[in-house]
């Protein structure tokens, strides 16, 4: 099963694999100090993509569309995050303050339709 996190959000038990999603590391976590299994950041969206979106829930169904369509070249991660979260728990930590309108709302939609 496939749940949501937000970075700053404390550790549960039913987390359950912990992968970070974010391009960048997330402002005022040190490394060491993130509980986290895996960092996939190249299934973040492209540079590019991030800074025309800047969180903005206005732009969000076309984002929506534009990041999809790099999903679909990142084949290899998408696929390891649904074979973990095949009967098992697996988190997707995104920083992002938004919890509607990030990047991990669209990956799971995108694996959840797979």
């Amino acid at each position: 099963m496939l749940k949501l996190k937000r970075v700053y959000d404390g550790v549960s038990q039913q987390d359950g694999k912990r992968i970070l999603v974010d391009g960048v590391w997330p402002r005022g976590i040190k490394k060491e100090d993130l509980e986290h299994d895996e960092w996939y950041k190249d299934i973040a969206p492209s540079a590019d993509l991030r800074k025309w979106f800047d969180h903005d829930a206005e732009k969000w169904e076309e984002f929506k569309k534009k990041y999809n369509k790099e999903l679909k070249n990142q084949n290899e991660l998408v696929d390891k995050i649904k074979e973990d979260a095949d009967g098992h728990n697996v988190t997707l930590l995104y920083a992002a303050k938004d919890t509607e309108h990030n990047q991990a709302v669209v990956i799971k939609e995108y694996i959840d339709g797979k």
